[in-house]
């Protein structure tokens, strides 16, 4: 098979150069082609050219973008730009700064043969973040769970054959969420455990504001089930506090009210148009390997 692996980057190219150190560690006795895509999101930060000695990736390529468009189009990108442009069986985006375990890569492929063609997710069963990020990512889930219906359990990190890539390139949502679109266009996935690592250097990218924008971004795949839902909270929840009416109890009906105008901003990332026309802000192309 091949199979490709799909890395966003920006700024961070000492971590990307200690991942693919240790994804060509992970690979050793692996009977499959596997290559890897690097996607440079304009970073201002040059990257640092070292000799090194590849024995189990086949192939390195770096894709450099002409301006920065955030990770979601990285991926998005990377996706168009594998599917049209590159033979493959399999793609498995992963983050490039450690968090997405490499050593999980071979559990990815070994689980391809059992899949029969189903996308494989990384289902996180343990997280290296402090206790407050915990509470509010358990929060995202619930949160994402009761007003989509849709329980979301992994991020970036997945094995997509070459079907479901068709189907995530032909979807705006794909230009807007990773996990919102997979989760839209496939009913059916197979789960193994991912342990979230440490970051190989600096501090985690993943702020209070990006989880929370991260969050909206998934639930405005589904926006109309959302405002559905919302609408019919509102309603059944003023019935609720009417003849108790105060500050307090008004709390959470503002916190929904400002959840759907963010939402409702976010969906209008979803553009085809700017999906279709993806590959032209490449500005070219470097063969590491």
């Amino acid at each position: 098979m091949k199979i490709k692996i799909l890395i966003p980057v920006y700024n961070d190219w000492q971590s990307v150069s200690e991942l693919l150190d240790n994804i060509d560690l992970s690979l050793a006795n692996v009977e499959h082609e596997i290559s890897v895509l690097v996607i440079n999101d304009a970073s201002n930060h040059d990257r640092v050219d070292n000799d090194k000695t590849f024995e189990n990736i086949i192939s390195i390529k770096l894709l450099n973008m002409k301006k920065n468009q955030g990770h979601a189009r990285c991926i998005a990108t990377g996706l168009k730009y594998i599917y049209e442009k590159e033979d493959f069986d399999y793609v498995i985006p992963m983050d490039g700064d450690g968090e997405d375990r490499p050593e999980e890569i071979k559990e990815f492929i070994n689980q391809i043969e059992k899949s029969s063609g189903k996308p494989i997710v990384g289902k996180r069963v343990k997280r290296s973040e402090g206790l407050f990020f915990k509470i509010c990512y358990e929060f995202h889930k619930f949160f994402t769970l009761t007003f989509t219906g849709k329980s979301i359990k992994f991020g970036n990190f997945t094995c997509l054959p070459k079907t479901t890539v068709e189907k995530m390139v032909n979807e705006k949502a794909t230009w807007n969420s990773f996990s919102g679109s997979l989760t839209k266009v496939e009913k059916d996935f197979i789960e193994i455990p991912s342990i979230r690592g440490d970051r190989y250097f600096g501090p985690s990218k993943m702020s209070f504001y990006n989880l929370i924008k991260h969050s909206l971004s998934i639930i405005s795949v589904f926006r109309k089930i959302f405002l559905i839902r919302s609408s019919l909270f509102i309603i059944l929840y003023i019935l609720l506090i009417k003849s108790n009416a105060s500050i307090i109890t008004a709390i959470p009906l503002v916190f929904l009210l400002v959840a759907v105008y963010a939402i409702s901003n976010l969906a209008l990332r979803e553009n085809m148009e700017e999906f279709d026309k993806a590959l032209s802000n490449i500005n070219d192309i470097d063969k590491i390997k």
